[in-house]
């Protein structure tokens, strides 16, 4: 269990991330559209996974700008934004952003992703959210870099995360 900061608060999420090199856990998110999309959608991908609260917050929205700015250039590679939004919040988002180079995912139904990637928060007013995280996956989806963000406030580490990809 990780131990992260939610303002003046000590909040814990569920595990902890998935270990460097380690082969990513399976996961089953939903599209904009409702469909499903799992990590072997994006076998022969290098993923950066951009997780976060809720696409309605501002340090969340900023960092799929982020993402979304720093990736137009990235050779074969999917930004994919996770979060417990519904997928329609995601939709509006990047519609009126106009954003085109994420992929935002929903854990809402299947629940699952916040467990099995050690983000979903246990206890504190943003219980049952996911926690902030960047992971980056290689093309066979082994973790080449992990980023629990301490300070829920703060923004992920772009960089270090976008190096292990040059």
């Amino acid at each position: 269990m990780a131990k992260i900061n939610l303002g003046d608060q000590k909040v814990t999420t569920y595990g902890s991330l998935p270990a460097l090199d380690e082969k990513a856990p399976h996961f089953e998110l939903l599209k904009a559209d409702l469909s499903t999309a799992t990590l072997e959608d994006y076998k022969g991908k290098r993923l950066i996974m951009n997780i976060f609260p809720s696409i309605d917050t501002g340090v969340c929205a900023t960092s799929v700008r982020n993402f979304n700015q720093r990736a137009t250039d990235l050779k074969n590679t999917v930004v994919l934004c996770v979060s417990r939004d519904l997928p329609f919040a995601q939709k509006r988002f990047v519609d009126d952003e106009g954003l085109d180079n994420v992929v935002n995912l929903s854990d809402f139904r299947d629940r699952n992703f916040g467990k099995d990637y050690g983000v979903e928060m246990i206890d504190g007013p943003m219980e049952g959210l996911l926690s902030r995280a960047v992971l980056v996956l290689d093309e066979n989806g082994h973790v080449v870099y992990s980023q629990q963000v301490e300070d829920i406030g703060q923004e992920p580490d772009y960089l270090s995360a976008l190096k292990t990809l040059l």
